[in-house]
């Protein structure tokens, strides 16, 4: 085999991870030495050993003057574990491949420049994009320091998400009502407006069987509106953070607090969404799902703060100038004014169809 299908086997391991490693990236690595696979390992957790340890270690004495096979540059300084540049040194490999430099800035090129200095050979870039794509939410969080944003809606082919009495269950089918699940797990928080949670009441959870984690509820409720009974501050199922405006009453607050729910107020007396994520970011949420309704939609739209829209759209036509839009909000005077996406991926998920797209 060449460098880069023994790569689309790392990056293969490296998935093992996903929904796992935040705020760590998932990464792969293979041993290989005379042809054969010495070696695999796969980052499954923040604080556990990295791929490359793992690799290393089932490799053993074969590890010397063998090529190394690394979806992210090894990182080349001690935080939670030891550097995995040091590592690869100690175990006399021949040659690294690696598909993309790491973007932290306590890496960024270091590993590699250490592996050199060591005299290994070092080929960087074999599937350079696929690696970046797989750690999207981390390159995006390492160089922002906030959320990498999805926005999520479900709508009819006439772009409605509710009809005009607010019902909205249910648009599409339950394979795609059960793909958003593999989405919530996915994503280390899930976010709507406290009238959805005041209308639906929803539990906000990942219901897919031995799920690896439960996503952070986060509730947007400038004056604390949320019902004491809501499910996201009652069933236990997992954290809820309520983000609430300057001038909330302290009595709802405390008693929110009182609730086990976790009250981030905000410096203005409304929530802005770039100042939101800002503070999401620095209390480490590196992917935030967005799943509210029509006015919290319209307001991550206006404020061009996401990065990826998945809509599901049902082979159903709702109509009525009163039914619930996609998006809500001012919008713009004219067509030249409109944001446009590009869309990266169109699928039947059941009998409905799931378009992803990325802003241009």
């Amino acid at each position: 085999m060449n460098d880069e299908e023994y790569m689309k086997q790392a990056l293969a391991l490296a998935e093992h991870g996903r929904g796992q490693t935040a705020p760590n990236p998932m990464v792969g690595a293979m041993v290989v030495k005379d042809g054969e696979v010495a070696g695999i390992g796969a980052h499954l957790k923040a604080g556990t050993p990295h791929a490359e340890v793992h690799a290393i270690r089932m490799a053993g004495e074969k590890a010397k003057g063998s090529t190394v096979y690394v979806t992210l540059e090894p990182c080349s300084h001690y935080g939670r574990t030891p550097p995995c540049a040091d590592l690869l040194i100690q175990s006399r490999i021949k040659k690294a491949v690696i598909a993309t430099v790491d973007p932290n800035p306590e890496v960024a090129g270091r590993g590699i420049q250490k592996l050199k200095n060591a005299g290994i050979e070092v080929t960087v870039g074999i599937l350079e994009e696929e690696a970046k794509e797989l750690n999207a939410f981390f390159f995006h969080f390492i160089k922002t320091k906030t959320p990498y944003v999805t926005l999520k809606s479900a709508a009819s082919m006439d772009g409605k998400t509710a009809a005009s009495s607010g019902d909205s269950k249910w648009i599409t089918g339950e394979a795609a009502r059960e793909d958003v699940h593999r989405l919530r797990e996915l994503h280390d928080a899930i976010l709507c407006g406290v009238d959805t949670v005041i209308h639906d009441d929803p539990s906000l959870t990942c219901r897919i069987p031995g799920a690896k984690r439960q996503p952070v509820r986060i509730i947007l409720d400038t004056h604390c509106r949320i019902p004491k009974n809501a499910k996201v501050l009652t069933d236990e199922e997992s954290r809820t953070w309520i983000v609430a405006g300057s001038k909330a009453d302290s009595r709802k607050i405390n008693g929110l607090i009182e609730s086990g729910a976790e009250v981030l107020q905000m410096d203005q007396e409304d929530i802005r969404i770039p100042d939101l994520l800002k503070l999401l970011g620095e209390k480490g949420i590196t992917s935030l799902l967005v799943e509210g309704g029509s006015t919290v939609m319209g307001s991550f739209i206006e404020a061009r703060a996401f990065k990826r829209m998945i809509l599901y759209m049902a082979p159903k036509l709702i109509i009525g100038r009163d039914a619930l839009p996609i998006a809500g909000g001012v919008g713009p005077q004219t067509m030249k004014e409109a944001g446009s996406l590009v869309f990266k991926d169109v699928s039947m998920i059941g009998n409905d169809l799931r378009i992803t797209a990325e802003p241009v």
